[in-house]
């Protein structure tokens, strides 16, 4: 009889890594062949899309190619070298906060196609080792700009310091190195506070099953065609 497989989308809570996720369904299902469709960094939660099963992780590049939907939140007026709240402070602005007319005008630089550098503080790998290693041990990763596509980047709501935004992008791109460079343009400097993924291509975090729920006697239930 063949084994069960197919996809699962799993509301992320804050905490555990991508890893962590996939090791979680690999103990429920009893299936070792288990990825997922692109990372979620611990400090962050929403949709990870589990490929379960041999037939299903084949197609894994399919999926790491789709558009990506983010609700974030962005600490203006520090800085931090990993780009968010986990990292060492680097600097902190004095100065007078930037209005919602000069925020709104900024973000809309961002809609389009461009280069960004990845965090120094990230996954990318730099001849067989992880940027963070690197970055850990003191050195300065040789990152290189990657090109990606901003479709919409959308204000929410502004209570100084915290700037709230919704962004739909292509594969790629990093919210983090998004959120410094936005701070970099109003000339107050930022981190990302909090990262929630919403959308992965046409799947969204609304039709996603908690973690927590998931266990040994239920996980098929959840399964949908990959």
């Amino acid at each position: 009889m063949p084994k069960p497989h197919g996809l699962l989308l799993i509301n992320k809570p804050k905490g555990p890594t991508s890893h962590d996720v996939i090791d979680r369904i690999r103990q429920a299902s009893g299936i070792k062949k288990v990825g997922h469709t692109g990372t979620l960094d611990p400090s962050a939660q929403g949709l990870l899309l589990v490929l379960v099963g041999r037939q299903a992780t084949k197609k894994q590049n399919q999926f790491q190619g789709m558009d990506k939907q983010y609700k974030a939140a962005i600490r203006l007026g520090v800085k931090t070298d990993t780009y968010d709240s986990e990292g060492s402070i680097q600097q902190v602005y004095n100065g007078r906060m930037p209005s919602k007319s000069k925020i709104e005008k900024v973000l809309k630089k961002f809609k389009g196609t461009f280069k960004q550098m990845p965090p120094a503080y990230s996954a990318k790998k730099i001849n067989g080792k992880k940027a963070y290693e690197l970055a850990r041990e003191g050195k300065k990763p040789d990152l290189q700009p990657a090109e990606i596509s901003i479709y919409k980047i959308k204000f929410l709501t502004y209570d100084s310091p915290i700037l709230k935004i919704k962004v739909d992008c292509s594969k790629g791109t990093y919210i983090r190195s998004l959120a410094s460079d936005i701070g970099q343009k109003l000339g107050c400097g930022a981190y990302l506070a909090a990262l929630k993924r919403t959308k992965i291509g046409n799947f969204s975090l609304e039709n996603a099953v908690s973690l927590n729920k998931i266990n040994t006697k239920n996980w098929r239930n959840f399964l949908i065609a990959p």
